[in-house]
């Protein structure tokens, strides 16, 4: 057995040994919350969560993180586009745990929590049951029940009503879309992509304790909400020091860039077309089976998931999945069925209520899609205007 190898076994058969019966912590033990930074891929662009238990005189010092999963699963990919994600719970030396953030210049914060050590035990218990095989998978949400936001729920579960999340730190309530966008640029494609999926039911306000889905709302929370009357944060230390990442954005990759250009393209293309008094049938066909097949795919999202953030998406309305059919029919026929027209102007209408339903509030949509309202509406009043012909 190589060198390494052996090393890491030996630490995972003392961790064994150490944990076969949960310990009783010393007076010198800590349990903390440790949060780290956001990085570059997406799925680190909020940061992270993880609890760290320690006792130097019992020689522990391990981290529990909820934020762990296995592209190994079986159907994981499936899972994934069905909302039925696994995470577990996992344990760790906190060297380890740390060593990753080294690598990837992320700063660590902890935070101490200020615990009797009956109080800390019964930590130490909860996270050794929940580690148990039978107990340490959950069914992974990323607004709901997530690596930060079971923060929230433990402190809730273990100490009940002593736990009190005070607010006041907010300065509005914010609802759970304007807090993704927070850590994305809206002009992404990544953020583009939440928006598109995202239902209107994100567009609530989310709870105080909600907020805590993320992890630096969960860090700032922590230092807002007090354990029996009396502050539940001890201490705050930084760990890791880096500046926060910052990524460059460049403009001609951007959706808007791209939304701009088809606009631009369409309004060409239709321009010559009114001038030749003739329609350009690949266009036709490509905005309409486009639009139609993103709108198939999200009202899948919507009815044949577990996803809770994909329900009541009216981008559908734009995005109507009935263009996939009316794509092919325009793309065979020279001249447009008669029913073209009132189809065309429905179709206006559903851009025209989206627009209504942004207004009023019922449900944000990606700034990045006017170009694209634009686009279609141009075109659908030239068609408009054709199958008069």
């Amino acid at each position: 057995m190589r060198p390494k190898y052996l090393f890491s076994f030996l630490l995972l058969l003392i961790g064994n040994v150490l944990f076969s019966q949960t310990p009783q912590l010393t007076e010198r033990s800590q349990v903390s919350l440790l949060t780290c930074a956001a990085g570059d891929e997406l799925y680190y662009a909020f940061g992270h969560s993880a609890f760290r238990v320690q006792d130097p005189v019992l020689g522990i010092d391990v981290v529990y993180n909820y934020g762990t999963f296995d592209f190994d699963q079986p159907n994981f990919y499936l899972n994934f586009v069905k909302g039925r994600m696994i995470y577990s719970l996992s344990r760790r030396s906190f060297d380890a745990f740390l060593y990753e953030y080294e690598l990837e210049k992320r700063w660590v914060k902890e935070q101490i929590f200020d615990l009797t050590l009956e109080e800390r035990n019964q930590l130490l218990v909860f996270f050794e049951d929940n580690y148990l095989p039978q107990n340490r998978d959950y069914l992974y949400d990323p607004l709901l029940n997530n690596c930060s936001s079971i923060t929230g729920d433990i402190l809730k579960k273990q100490f009940g009503d002593a736990i009190e999340f005070d607010g006041s730190y907010l300065d509005k309530p914010y609802t759970f879309r304007q807090l993704v966008r927070q850590f994305l640029d809206t002009n992404s494609w990544s953020m583009f992509g939440i928006d598109l999926a995202f239902g209107s039911v994100v567009d609530r306000k989310a709870t105080v304790q909600e907020h805590m889905f993320l992890p630096y709302y969960a860090m700032e929370q922590i230092r807002n909400t007090s354990l029996n009357g009396k502050p539940l944060l001890k201490r705050e230390r930084t760990i890791l020091d880096y500046n926060e990442h910052t990524q460059q954005r460049f403009f001609p990759l951007s959706p808007l860039f791209w939304f701009i250009l088809l606009l631009a393209f369409t309004c060409a293309i239709t321009y010559f077309d009114h001038t030749h008094k003739t329609r350009s049938r690949w266009l036709d066909f490509s905005l309409m089976f486009l639009t139609g097949l993103v709108g198939t795919f999200l009202l899948l999202l919507w009815f044949a998931t577990d996803h809770t953030s994909t329900p009541n998406n009216f981008n559908v309305l734009w995005a109507f999945p009935l263009n996939v059919v009316v794509a092919f029919i325009f793309a065979f026929q020279d001249r447009l069925p008669k029913w073209s027209s009132k189809y065309l102007w429905s179709a206006l209408g559903l851009i025209g209520i989206v627009l209504l339903l942004w207004i009023i509030q019922v449900q944000s949509f990606s700034p990045v899609l006017i170009p694209l309202f634009l686009t279609l509406a141009i075109r659908y009043v030239y068609l408009i205007r054709y199958s008069k012909l």
